[in-house]
């Protein structure tokens, strides 16, 4: 991974190409960030950088994280993530990263938070299939059928698909064509659609397009 920025899901929207063709685009504000920590090899095993991004208010922070910040001696940021850049070597504290690293025409990989939908059951969550309707179903027609759990193992095995909270989990969408760069407005124009609601934070890495 060469490059990688913190951002906000603006919205969706359509724009045209050169041909008039019609392309369904997601607008990412992205940035800028800046480096809050650097690891090395030497001292930690592996290079990366950690990159802050959004305000936030004093208030809003734990005594640790404005600690971290102040021997950074960086502004405070809302959000914080680790990227292991290739070139992490030569990044230093308190150096900004925009939208100017990426390109476009080349290819990313955005990860977010999809939308939460609450508890859910079996046939809605896993895109399961409810039992026959007549000839003495009973009223079990979208349970989640049987355990299969006798005297042994007398237990659930794990991974089972049952009932629970669906969405809100880390999803991330690879090999998406970056189609357009707003350095002005840090803006990220990428085709297609990203994971998580309006206004989430997403990330956005470089990625080698396959096929």
């Amino acid at each position: 991974m060469k490059k990688g920025i913190i951002g906000t899901k603006i919205g969706m929207t359509q724009i045209f190409d050169e041909k008039g063709n019609v392309i369904p685009v997601t607008v990412i504000q992205a940035g800028p960030c800046v480096v809050v920590q650097k690891k090395t090899a030497e001292k930690d095993g592996y290079d990366s950088v950690q990159l802050g991004y959004g305000a936030v208010k004093d208030k809003h922070l734990t005594k640790p994280l404005k600690g971290h910040f102040a021997k950074a001696n960086v502004e405070q940021k809302k959000v914080l993530r680790e990227f292991r850049l290739e070139d992490a070597a030569g990044m230093n504290v308190g150096d900004i990263v925009d939208v100017t690293a990426f390109e476009a025409g080349e290819c990313v990989d955005v990860t977010g938070i999809s939308k939460g939908k609450g508890y859910a059951g079996t046939i809605k969550r896993y895109n399961g299939h409810r039992t026959p309707m007549s000839h003495g179903g009973g009223p079990v027609h979208r349970h989640a059928g049987s355990m299969g759990a006798c005297s042994s193992p007398s237990r659930i095995f794990k991974g089972k698909k049952l009932p629970g909270h669906m969405g809100a989990e880390k999803v991330t969408i690879q090999n998406l064509d970056l189609v357009k760069i707003d350095a002005e407005n840090n803006l990220l124009v990428v085709k297609g659609a990203v994971p998580g609601p309006r206004g989430s934070v997403v990330t956005v890495k470089n990625t080698v397009k396959i096929g």
